[in-house]
């Protein structure tokens, strides 16, 4: 029996069968009871009588509507980190529940538009993995996508408040309203609008209006601002009206700000749910009068915590490494950059590294997103590309987009000096893949300095190799005989016990400085990987050309002229 009828109080909190359930929600509101008898301490929580998962699944839509989710990046800039993580949450709430996920481009403010930004972070989107349902390149049902396209829509809107006695023309110059800033600056208060033209007569107004004097029109804060409860933060209300002056909806250039117009958007293009920063709750009261003052039911919100510097500091574009298009051109991985993102947060059951999107979404419970900053530790990026790389090359399919990729970075690095096109083959190129997994964390890492063995053969003067052991020559003999007897398998265990079975044949010279003097002759580097592995990575065929080349520079072996 739930309430039996008495008038109990209510109380904001997490009720206890719904949370252990999964709730999608996690708080809610309740009323508490009096203890029972199996439990004298305990509380009833008295909520509704239907499952959790089945109350749950009907508070994840509105309206009984299917899940429909956006991002609305303003294309004044580039796509960022923290841009990237507010996309990613909303892609996967969708995913998780079946939805849509929506792309919408907040291009009002036309004095801070970047040529070519609006494309770039749809690019940015789909190059992670992340692609909108509904964009301004992919079209929908509920288009346009970009907001200077809607403006008629924001006109509509912002005409049935003022006629509704629910927003006023502001005739203030802005001359004025950077005099009302200073004052209050100089006394120590915030900022706020007076809210003057509010209490113009009408006709003053008309008579404004048939001079065409420059207007904007400013919203009607009103008192009594009603709680709402968010997905991450619970309940909230913010008394606005008494902290802030009217608002402006709508600009003097007739472009709509973005109070209006993200309102009248996600109520023409049938938002669900609300994902969006922390830095907009506050706001979020002012948005619910609009919703009210305009007469639409407005979706559930939800706001996610800061992304920040491991050091708490706010993460900044003015950095200049934050940015998606700078991860992909040094050699992020795109899994990598989700993975890190994530895994400094919360809202997931687990918190293992290697996690791809599709086990992201498997594992998402919004219930689970706390309150608390994420710290982003970018130096971990390199640990966490390097294991998504590892399993990008364990896959036949994703290791040859690898190879075609390398293939890419190799004649762009050496072009002409390369001796062989052998180098070039595709068996070649996935050999040094898999020979190498685990050891790199970006693919460019191939062509850098320490490995440019594998791609040009080096120029070693047989002087170096005399200056380790007089035996050089012995050396080398015995390396080129020992591959020469090889086929075309070869393994670095193999080679390994073989190595050491030639340099016990040497008189005066360690295995250590025979290990030295190989790599030397064969990659012109005194440090790099194994000297076994080389010789699997160049081949039987290469290494031997390597060697004798190295041994027919010495005064003990006759010329072959």
């Amino acid at each position: 029996m739930h309430g039996g009828g008495m008038n109990l109080p209510l109380v904001v909190g997490r009720c206890p069968a719904l949370f252990r359930a999964g709730c999608a929600r996690g708080a809610h509101r309740f009323r508490r009871g009096p203890a029972d008898q199996d439990a004298p301490t305990a509380t009833r929580w008295l909520c509704s009588p239907e499952p959790p998962t089945a109350w749950c699944r009907r508070r994840l839509s509105v309206g009984g509507e299917p899940v429909r989710v956006r991002f609305a990046p303003s294309p004044t800039g580039f796509l960022h980190l923290g841009g990237l993580r507010t996309a990613l949450y909303n892609f996967i709430f969708a995913k998780k529940y079946g939805g849509r996920f929506i792309l919408r481009m907040e291009d009002t403010d036309q004095t801070r538009l970047v040529p070519g930004a609006a494309d770039a972070i749809e690019d940015m989107l789909e190059w992670a993995g992340i692609p909108p349902d509904e964009s301004p390149r992919r079209g929908g049902d509920h288009g346009p996508y970009l907001q200077s396209q809607r403006l008629a829509l924001y006109a509509d809107a912002a005409q049935k408040l003022v006629e509704g006695g629910m927003a006023y023309h502001c005739f203030c110059s802005s001359q004025r309203l950077e005099l009302l800033k200073k004052e209050a600056l100089r006394s120590g208060e915030t900022p706020r609008y007076d809210n003057r033209c509010r209490h113009l007569r009408p006709e003053q107004v008309a008579e404004k209006l048939a001079r065409g004097a420059a207007h904007a029109i400013r919203f009607k804060l009103q008192p009594g601002v009603k709680p709402y409860e968010d997905l991450v933060f619970g309940w909230n209300r913010h008394e606005v009206a008494d902290v802030e002056g009217d608002p402006v909806i709508v600009k003097g250039d007739g472009f709509p700000t973005y109070h209006l117009a993200n309102v009248v958007d996600d109520h023409h293009m049938g938002v669900s749910h609300v994902l969006r920063g922390t830095e907009w709750l506050i706001s979020t009261s002012k948005h619910l009068l609009l919703y009210h003052a305009l007469g639409w039911e407005p979706p559930t919100f939800g706001h996610l915590p800061l992304l920040l510097n491991k050091d708490g500091s706010k993460l900044s574009k003015r950095q200049g490494d934050i940015f998606i298009q700078s991860f992909r051109q040094r050699g992020a991985l795109p899994e990598a950059l989700l993975d890190v993102v994530t895994h400094c947060g919360s809202g997931f059951s687990s918190n293992r590294v290697g996690r791809k999107l599709e086990q992201l979404i498997a594992e998402f419970n919004e219930s689970k997103i706390t309150t608390h900053s994420a710290l982003l530790d970018l130096e971990k990026l390199p640990e966490f590309n390097r294991i998504h790389l590892l399993r990008r090359i364990e896959d036949p399919e994703s290791c040859f987009h690898l190879e075609n990729e390398l293939r890419g970075y190799i004649t762009q690095t050496y072009g002409a000096r390369i001796q062989e096109e052998d180098v070039l083959e595709s068996a070649y190129i996935q050999r040094v893949l898999h020979l190498r997994k685990g050891h790199f964390s970006y693919l460019c890492e191939l062509v850098s300095p320490l490995y440019s063995y594998l791609w040009v053969r080096p120029a070693v003067p047989h002087k170096q190799l005399e200056e380790l052991t007089p035996e050089a020559d012995a050396v080398t003999s015995q390396a080129i005989q020992l591959m020469e007897g090889h086929g075309k398998e070869l393994t670095t265990e193999g080679l390994n016990s073989e190595l050491k079975a030639l340099a016990k044949k040497m008189k005066s010279t360690k295995y250590s400085t025979v290990m030295k003097l190989l790599r030397l002759a064969l990659s012109g580097q005194q440090q790099g990987p194994s000297v076994a592995e080389m010789m699997v990575s160049l081949g039987s065929g290469e290494s031997c050309q390597r060697l004798r080349r190295v041994l027919q520079q010495s005064p003990n072996v006759p010329s072959s002229s």
